[in-house]
């Protein structure tokens, strides 16, 4: 394959997904200098990058090398979901701008802290925030993203985080579509917001899957077994210290 072919396809389905350089530079490990020069045509990603950038774009690395049209949408990630105690009432005392303003401020910050670990940001909705990590460490870049939130943020942030295969695609009309996360995976972290909420001092919960996933786990409580509603087995997690 040619690499101007190669730049093509790799620029052409990173569009279709809604995702920037940016975020495959921080899902992949690379710089951002590296992913614009691989959709210029001026290089090639290493072979070690071929197969987690195939995944990210929702291809098969023979489709990215044009052999064939295989699908590929699903990869193993870290997500992080957030919300904030009280935000209902606080929407509810203030004008929908200033409620707009107060939101922004705090995923500024919620934003910034998952670049630092190479993360990509997903959505914002309402108070909620969600992004997902993949690649090496992906579980302990998650965790340490959380933990810093905490110390950067003035309100009552809960923060969960599951781990195991999610879908990456585009969501919407094609000229208004997203990138989006879907899965039991994402839909557990969610689930394990309003937990965090009743039963953590630190705010922060992770599923076993997450602990599972780390080389050198961090201190946490013990993990309690937890029935979801929707969710056929019991899921286990813990709060993070």
């Amino acid at each position: 394959m040619f690499l101007p072919d190669l730049a093509q396809r790799i620029r052409s389905q990173r569009e279709k997904r809604g995702l920037k350089q940016q975020d495959l530079a921080n899902a992949l490990h690379v710089s951002p200098q590296a992913v614009s020069k691989w959709e210029r045509g001026e290089n090639a990603p290493d072979i070690a990058a071929l197969a987690p950038l195939a995944k990210l774009l929702g291809v098969s690395v023979d489709w990215l090398l044009a052999a064939n049209d295989e699908k590929l949408d699903v990869f193993e990630a870290t997500i992080l979901a957030s919300s904030v105690s009280g935000a209902y009432e606080k929407s509810l005392d203030m004008a929908p701008r200033d409620f707009a303003v107060w939101a922004n401020g705090m995923f500024y910050k919620l934003t910034e802290l998952t670049l630092r670990h190479d993360g990509v940001p997903i959505k914002y909705m309402g108070d909620q925030y969600l992004c997902f990590f993949s690649g090496s460490n992906s579980a302990g870049r998650a965790i340490h993203t959380a933990s810093e939130a905490m110390k950067v943020t003035t309100e009552k942030i809960r923060i969960a985080m599951n781990h195991g295969e999610v879908y990456l695609g585009s969501v919407g009309h094609p000229e208004y579509a997203r990138p989006d996360v879907m899965g039991q995976v994402v839909n557990v972290a969610f689930l394990s917001l309003e937990w965090a909420h009743e039963n953590t001092k630190s705010g922060i919960v992770a599923t076993k899957a997450v602990f599972d996933a780390m080389e050198e786990p961090p201190k946490r409580s013990k993990f309690h077994k937890v029935n979801y509603m929707g969710i056929e087995r019991p899921v286990e997690v813990c709060e993070v210290k």
